[in-house]
């Protein structure tokens, strides 16, 4: 069985990678930030999420960016630049929902670019309207939405001002895993290095 049959059936996910920040603290954009294996942040994040089973993917990116020409996967540079990540949410959630057929859909940070596809399978296989992956009593990412949340997300009837208040009034839910890349925010090049350990030693 491969990581993205691990999903009922009945779902079909979608998943949306929001890298469209200036990455200051990074240095530069850190959708163009690499892993020591070579990878881009961004597409460490778009094989996982493909890994898990989402189809089709999207990413916000920063305004006037190039298509890192990714497979199919769906870029989208933001219209300005300083969008907070409730308005890049919006932003990329408003043309997922052109695409018919997913059910649910993933919402990953690029700052988040060490999780594993198994357990974005396992957050978005949860019977909930929204799930969130809790790593040793820890929140992470990604967050996963059922299509009648994103869409009230997108169309302004749950709006914010941040995601914590839409999963807080559509009841989500925890989802334990076992992957400390759901919690590994990689800000900056040092936030990095110590994730890279952190994982490495279990």
């Amino acid at each position: 069985m491969t990581v993205g049959e691990s999903i009922r059936p009945s779902q079909k996910l979608a998943g949306l990678v929001l890298a469209g920040g200036q990455g200051r603290r990074f240095g530069g954009p850190k959708a163009w930030a690499e892993l020591p294996d070579g990878r881009t942040f961004i597409e460490a994040c778009v094989e996982a999420l493909r890994d898990a089973g989402a189809a089709p993917v999207a990413a916000t990116l920063p305004p006037e960016s190039v298509d890192p020409k990714l497979g199919d996967l769906i870029a989208l540079p933001l219209p300005a630049p300083g969008l907070d990540m409730f308005a890049s949410i919006r932003f990329g959630l408003q043309r997922l929902i052109g695409f018919e057929g997913w059910t649910r859909v993933a919402v990953l940070p690029v700052d988040h670019p060490l999780v594993a596809s198994a357990a974005i399978a396992e957050v978005a296989a949860a019977d909930a309207t929204a799930a969130v992956p809790r790593y040793r009593g820890k929140h992470g990412h990604p967050v996963v939405l059922d299509r009648s949340t994103a869409e009230a997300v997108a169309d302004g009837r749950r709006p914010g001002p941040t995601l914590r208040e839409v999963l807080r009034g559509c009841g989500a839910v925890d989802v334990a895993v076992g992957d400390p890349g759901t919690t590994a925010n990689c800000n900056t090049p040092e936030d990095l290095a110590r994730s890279l350990a952190r994982i490495s030693t279990g």
